[in-house]
């Protein structure tokens, strides 16, 4: 496997624009074989007027960086970002990003998802919605967790 070349973990209390996340991925690597990516963004389906994250601050940022390790050791890849927001949001704003280098597709596609898959599952992070003026905890569904165990069989 190539050396990785390139890892961008961060925890951000404030607005991010996805495509420089993304394109600072691209740029960090040589290989230029493809980046994958996946944006998530606060919804506004269900009536949401805001979306609050908080989180566990010893082990977020120390358990997104063992994420990150994980993703390498199992892919090809020559670049990973994971980049996750904190706070109140309201809707269409961004609320993470992860993106992966490789020199072939699947494996930067894989990476991305294998990610995302553990941080809608096993992350250290608490959701809440405003709707109707009132707070709602969200849980991960059993999707999610199907999803993430997938990853467990192979």
């Amino acid at each position: 496997m190539p050396r990785l070349m390139f890892e961008d973990i961060r925890l951000l209390d404030g607005p991010f624009d996805p495509q420089e996340i993304i394109q600072a991925t691209a740029d960090s690597t040589m290989s230029k074989g493809g980046v994958a990516n996946f944006t998530g963004y606060v919804s506004s389906s269900g009536d949401v007027e805001a979306l609050e994250l908080s989180h566990y601050e010893p082990l977020t940022l120390p358990g997104m960086e063992d994420l990150a390790r994980a993703a390498r050791d199992r892919f090809d890849i020559t670049a990973i970002t994971i980049v996750h927001r904190l706070g109140r949001m309201v809707p269409g704003d961004p609320i993470v990003c992860v993106a992966a280098a490789s020199r072939h597709r699947r494996d930067a596609i894989n990476a991305v998802d294998f990610a995302m898959d553990h941080l809608k599952s096993a992350a250290w992070f608490w959701k809440r919605e405003l709707r109707g003026g009132t707070w709602h905890w969200i849980e991960p569904r059993g999707a999610d967790h199907s999803d993430l165990a997938r990853w467990k069989s192979e």
